[in-house]
């Protein structure tokens, strides 16, 4: 008999997806339900959908999910886990939810050291709302609201959110991870995995950090903004640990530091 060695996760909903063609949000919602499965907390996990592109994220697992306002999804996730600390509560928020409108709720939730996990998608511009600028834009990224690239002159540079939290005192697990290949997407899964594994375990807040292509707002083909990402995002977003529980600190270190 045929052994089973690669089939849809439990935690998968079997629906059809509703984003773009080489958009890598699919790829993550897999590997946060693989891992939920794997750690056997399905019928105890409640995920947050934010307002984006993954607004649907609800009808993609089988896992229960409580819709927040734009931006909000931290201070959701914080109310449920503290009136059930029993259950594993993560949320899963783009970059002009998290880092723009959301930007106070997610600074404040990872200080005060929430057990919570946040799976962060960063694809450097708003996808949902038409391939405007967003805080993670890259220096001179063409957006529909930079026609000429971002002029940090007039918008700043990009903020590092990963970076931003790992300068907070409060003890937790950052990290930032790719799934433009199928490595980076294994090594996005272990860190994933961790950061799960730090709440069940009532450790510490947890945030990981995925780097995601958009080729739609790119104006690229799928395989050219998979090198584009790994040519213009990974120099500026750095691919690694950035903090670890206190106890563990001496081991943490970004990838090639």
């Amino acid at each position: 008999m045929a052994e089973t060695v690669f089939c849809r996760p439990e935690a998968l909903a079997k629906v059809h997806t509703h984003y773009c063609p080489g958009c890598t949000h699919g790829v993550i919602h897999r590997i946060v339900a693989e891992v939920v499965d794997e750690l056997g907390v399905r019928e105890r996990t409640i995920g947050i959908a934010p307002v984006g592109c993954s607004v649907l994220a609800y009808d993609y697992f089988t896992t229960d999910f409580q819709e927040a306002s734009h931006g909000r999804a931290p201070a959701v996730a914080t109310g449920i886990k503290r009136a059930r600390p029993d259950l594993v509560v993560f949320s899963y928020q783009g970059d002009g939810d998290l880092a723009s409108i959301g930007m106070g709720e997610i600074i404040h939730c990872a200080n005060r050291g929430e057990k919570i996990t946040v799976i962060f998608v960063n694809n450097a511009i708003y996808g949902m709302t038409g391939g405007q600028m967003a805080p993670t834009t890259l220096q001179g990224q063409v957006a529909t609201t930079c026609p000429m690239g971002r002029d940090v002159a007039l918008a700043g540079y990009p903020i590092r959110i990963s970076e931003l939290l790992s300068t907070l005192r409060t003890p937790a697990f950052i990290a930032r991870a790719s799934v433009h290949t199928p490595l980076m997407a294994v090594n996005a899964k272990a860190m994933i995995r961790r950061a799960f594994e730090y709440q069940i375990a009532n450790a510490c807040f947890s945030l990981v950090e995925v780097l995601s292509t958009c080729p739609t707002n790119w104006g690229i083909p799928p395989v050219e903004a998979a090198a584009w990402l790994e040519a213009n995002m990974i120099p500026y977003y750095p691919l690694g640990i950035f903090k670890v529980p206190e106890k563990e600190d001496r081991a943490a270190k970004p990838m090639g530091a």
